[in-house]
């Protein structure tokens, strides 16, 4: 009588080096993916942006207009509101009155007028860090104003009939409209007091002078003219 036999059969793969340090590279590599994400998902929390949509307001005054009345014939007074939205966008309102009281020797003709103006426009944080203390700034301003003046000569010689004929008049009523590209900076100099310049690119886009001719100056804009540079100088209190 024949007693059969429990046949076990194992099945050995033999383990080379090669295969433990690929198998060792894998693991690595795996393990070290995992700590990646996890480093990733820390820094996006830690980097989200948490400043508020509202950031603040803050009120500007311009120094340079005042000093162009000191040492010429026209300037203005301008100050200035700015809106902080998210430390990227800027909505600006700007008011001003401007003033001249000229007199030209070679003509003998004087010119004076005082009014109001103002411009609206917007500007950007142009930096890619948009907390920083320091901002570059681009934008774009509509200003206008509604104004009148005085014009005044000696009496000009009438070439056809002879003799005297006046020129000048009070009180004309003129209106003008302009566009201006701005770029400026401005930095934080002590707690919410910051301090900074403008250039300004300007181009006027309507007018109406009245009926004396082009006006001498117009608040806001400067000389007359089609187009003219200008800048501000401005020191800012943030809210």
């Amino acid at each position: 009588m024949m007693h059969l036999k429990r046949i076990s059969t194992y099945i050995s793969v033999p383990v080379t080096k090669k295969a433990v340090i690929v198998l060792s590279l894998l693991l690595l590599l795996g393990g070290g993916w995992a700590n990646a994400q996890n480093r990733l998902k820390k820094v996006a929390t830690v980097e989200k942006d948490t400043i508020p949509w509202f950031n603040g307001m803050a009120v500007s005054v311009d120094l340079i207009g005042p000093a162009q009345l000191m040492v010429s014939d026209y300037g203005q007074y301008e100050a200035s509101l700015r809106v902080n939205l998210k430390d990227k966008y800027y909505p600006i309102f700007e008011l001003g009155y401007g003033k001249a009281d000229a007199f030209d020797e070679s003509t003998q003709i004087t010119y004076k007028t005082s009014a109001p103006y103002a411009r609206l426009g917007v500007d950007w944080n142009l930096l890619k860090n948009k907390h920083d203390d320091y901002r570059l700034f681009g934008g774009f301003r509509y200003g206008f104003t509604y104004y009148k003046y005085d014009i005044s000569s000696p009496p000009i010689k009438d070439p056809v009939w002879g003799g005297d004929a006046p020129y000048g008049a009070e009180g004309v009523s003129a209106n003008y409209h302009w566009l201006e590209g701005v770029i400026g900076i401005d930095a934080k100099i002590w707690g919410p007091i910051r301090m900074g310049w403008s250039f300004r690119y300007k181009r006027r886009v309507a007018h109406n002078d009245g009926d004396m001719g082009n006006t001498y100056y117009v608040p806001g804009f400067g000389k007359q003219g089609g187009s003219r540079l200008g800048g501000t100088f401005n020191v800012t209190f943030e809210i």
